[in-house]
C-alpha cells in the first residue's frame, strides 16, 4: 500500500487483537505488540501482498533498569516495492525468553546473538546462540545500564607467563592530578614555573 494511512487500517483490521497501539511518526508505522503475538504480526507483514516487509532491517533492545518490564526489543522492518518501514515493539521482563525470527527471517540469526551477547536476552528456537562480539568467558552484558564504565575484567599481555591473560579490572591514578582551573591561566606547574623565573630576574 502506498498510503500509510490505509496500512495503518489494514494492519489493524487484519490482526485485531494481536495489535496494542499503532502510530505514524516521522513517515513510517510504529507499531507495539505481545511477546506471544510476535510470529504471527511478522508473518503478516512479510507475507501478505498489502504489506510486503520482506526485509528485517535490525533487532535491538532498550533498557529501562527501573521497570518491572525492564526492556523492549525493537525490530526495523522495510518494504522495498512500497518504501515503507515499520517499527515494531513489545516490552519484556528481563529473564524472560523470547521467540526467535530464524524461522521467518534468516537474517535475524547473527542479530539475535548481538541482542543475547549485548543485553542478556535469550531467544527461544535460535539455532546457534552463543556470544558474536565479546570474548569467551566475558562477563556480564555491555549494553545494560547497570553494566559498569570500566567493565569488570581487562586482558593483556603478561611478560611472566607468556601469553594473554584476564584479571581485574586496576584504574592507574597516577596521572589523574587535575588543578580543575581554566586553559587560559595556565595550568598549576606552568604557573609555578612563572613563579620562579620573576624570582630569579
Amino acid at each position: 500500500m502506498k498510503n500509510l494511512e490505509d496500512l495503518e487500517k489494514k494492519i489493524n483490521s487484519e490482526l485485531t487483537t494481536k495489535i496494542n497501539k499503532t502510530e505514524i511518526k516521522y513517515n513510517q508505522i510504529y507499531l507495539e505488540t505481545d511477546k506471544d503475538d510476535l510470529i504471527d504480526v511478522c508473518l503478516f507483514l512479510k507475507t501478505n501482498n498489502d504489506t510486503k516487509f520482506k526485509q528485517l532491517i535490525d533487532i535491538t533492545v532498550v533498557d529501562y533498569p527501573e521497570r518491572n518490564q525492564r526492556f523492549d526489543v525493537v525490530y526495523l522492518f522495510l518494504s522495498h516495492e512500497f518504501n515503507q518501514r515499520i517499527v515494531l515493539k513489545y516490552s519484556i521482563l528481563e529473564n524472560e525468553v523470547i521467540p526467535s525470527l530464524t524461522s521467518i527471517f534468516p537474517s535475524a540469526n547473527w542479530m539475535e546473538r548481538e541482542v543475547f551477547d549485548m543485553y542478556g536476552v535469550s531467544f527461544k528456537d535460535h539455532p546457534d546462540l552463543r556470544r558474536i562480539l565479546t570474548d569467551y568467558g566475558f562477563e556480564g552484558h555491555p549494553l545494560r545500564k547497570d553494566f559498569p564504565l570500566t567493565g569488570h575484567s581487562e586482558v593483556r599481555y603478561s611478560e611472566d607467563e607468556k601469553k594473554v591473560i584476564n584479571e581485574p579490572v586496576k584504574l592507574e591514578q597516577n596521572y589523574r592530578n587535575f588543578d580543575y582551573e581554566s586553559p587560559w591561566e595556565g595550568t598549576k606547574y606552568i604557573k609555578e614555573e612563572i613563579k620562579s623565573n620573576d624570582k630569579k630576574n
